[in-house]
């Protein structure tokens, strides 16, 4: 079965009105989508209509990717819906094992998804309805970058819900990521450990409250 990539812009119906809200001027004129769309425009589609986004750092102490990959067992379980770019090893480690249940997942790659690879545990979450792949960039941009990376976490934060940030090193990107997201008011969650001090100190709450498990 294959999985066209369709193209959403700004006049269409079905442009999530949010990114408008938060990303004002820098909000995409067009959405390349590949997968189940219904994700994207029903918040029926998400259990409690909520979509929570997961991130973090690329480096990261053993004590946060242990309670990342208990979080992703504990949404996996619930069937909690996840969007996010999954591309530092501890959010990898998260989209393996999102992969392996049956929730909705949002991927959003920091490069064009057309033409893109698939993997083959992608294309069964493709036919099964549950993936959908997101990208704000074009053809042209056919690798990822830092650059590409920044604007594809705004674009993922905004049509997020709920945003859990698993750890943003001390003067890193995540952690200014962090902040933007905390001034736009938007529900910010992290684990309660001493190497996230910095993430508590901009706002972020405790994860442990809503997800006692972990």
């Amino acid at each position: 079965m294959t999985h066209p990539v369709e193209h959403i812009t700004q006049s269409d119906f079905n442009y999530p009105a949010q990114l408008r809200g938060y990303l004002k001027t820098e909000a995409p004129e067009t959405i390349w989508a590949r997968g189940n769309v219904a994700l994207l425009t029903d918040r029926e589609a998400h259990l409690n209509g909520e979509l929570w986004a997961l991130f973090c750092s690329s480096r990261c102490p053993g004590q946060i990717i242990l309670k990342a990959h208990e979080l992703a067992q504990q949404f996996r379980a619930s069937g909690t819906s996840t969007i996010g770019g999954y591309h530092s090893p501890v959010e990898k480690e998260c989209l393996r094992v999102l992969l392996r249940g049956s929730q909705p997942i949002i991927l959003c790659p920091a490069r064009s998804i057309e033409n893109m690879r698939l993997t083959p545990v992608w294309k069964g979450g493709l036919a099964e309805g549950r993936l959908l792949l997101l990208s704000i960039f074009d053809s042209k941009h056919r690798r990822s970058t830092a650059g590409l990376a920044n604007q594809r976490n705004a674009f993922v934060a905004a049509l997020a819900d709920k945003i859990c940030i698993a750890h943003a090193s001390e003067g890193s990107k995540t952690l200014e990521f962090a902040r933007q997201v905390s001034e736009w008011g938007k529900p910010l969650f992290t684990f309660d450990v001493p190497a996230n001090r910095p993430l508590l100190e901009c706002g972020a709450q405790r994860i442990e409250d809503l997800v006692p498990e972990v």
